[in-house]
């Protein structure tokens, strides 16, 4: 059985091991690949507006943030970023997870979602935010450096939620 719900710090014992697992790898996430578990608590569950975990028979498999792109005038956009288990990858988690994410920023009130830095080389994730209907509205030049790959570009996503 899956369920999402909010995180708790409790749960942050088990998104740790997926925090560190993606960070260190550094194709993903512009996270230093050495990211100790206290900053990675902070960047994960105190910055953020919410915090949820998908859960499958009792184990965390993945987790997500929702936050607030932007202050003032850009307050109705959101941000979120997914992060699954290797353990768990191929799944649909991502999937399940991003559409859960825009349920609820509608639900807080929030008229589009925005990805800041998406590198072009994740190209799983590419695909599937371009399914999920996000469009590429930016491209950032060699702002990713892949550690195997080097100076790779960044887009930027973007998807209005709002009718």
């Amino acid at each position: 059985m899956i369920e999402i719900r909010e995180a708790t710090e409790h749960d942050f014992e088990a998104i740790w091991p997926i925090f560190h697992e993606v960070a260190k790898a550094g194709e993903t996430y512009a996270y230093s690949p050495d990211t100790n578990k206290e900053q990675a608590f902070s960047i994960w569950m105190s910055a953020p507006n919410y915090t949820y975990v998908l859960v499958e028979n009792g184990e965390v498999m993945g987790t997500y943030y929702l936050k607030t792109n932007q202050a003032g005038p850009g307050q109705h956009v959101c941000n979120c970023g997914y992060m699954v288990s290797s353990l768990a990858r191929g799944k649909g988690f991502a999937t399940i997870m991003c559409e859960h994410s825009q349920q609820k920023a509608v639900e807080f009130g929030y008229k589009a979602m925005q990805y800041n830095f998406v590198a072009a080389s994740n190209d799983l994730a590419v695909k599937l935010w371009l399914k999920l209907g996000f469009s590429v509205v930016g491209t950032l030049p060699k702002a990713f450096n892949h550690p195997r790959l080097g100076y790779v570009d960044a887009l930027v996503m973007y998807k209005w939620l709002a009718d």
